[in-house]
């Protein structure tokens, strides 16, 4: 039976790191699901760029990169290609390239999920995108 596998977006992530509440429960549940290798947690190259910037207030850059180091020992990366951005870029529907990013690295890695807490925008995806209390309720 294949393993669940998941792409996390930045936002849940963040969630952790930066202790938001009321989202930081879940968020440390779903990553210690990935660290327990109980379900496969992926994360894009451009979310680890999104992180590290996102978090340049808060952490020192030693601390940004420690925790960039242990999510590449927890999560699978997974890089963009030229190809991705093109087929982006040529889409008119095209709104948001972050997310347009995720869906299609969640595409080419057919994955089960993409769990984020921005569902509405991910409604072309033609992989589900699920909130993380959702998430966990299919366990």
């Amino acid at each position: 039976m294949k393993e669940l596998e998941i792409l996390i977006d930045s936002n849940i992530i963040l969630d952790l790191v930066q202790e938001r509440e009321p989202f930081k429960s879940l968020a440390k549940k779903i990553i210690a699901l990935c660290i327990k290798r109980e379900i496969n947690g992926y994360v894009t190259a451009h979310s680890l760029c999104d992180i590290f910037y996102n978090l340049r207030k808060d952490k020192t850059v030693h601390e940004r990169l420690s925790l960039i180091s242990n999510i590449c020992k927890y999560l699978t990366v997974i890089s963009e290609r030229q190809t991705d951005f093109e087929i982006i870029a040529e889409n008119t529907e095209t709104k948001d390239l972050e997310d347009s990013l995720q869906m299609i690295c969640a595409e080419n890695a057919n994955l089960d999920y993409i769990v984020t807490r921005n569902v509405k925008d991910f409604e072309k995806s033609r992989i589900p995108a699920v909130e993380p209390e959702d998430f966990l309720k299919t366990l």
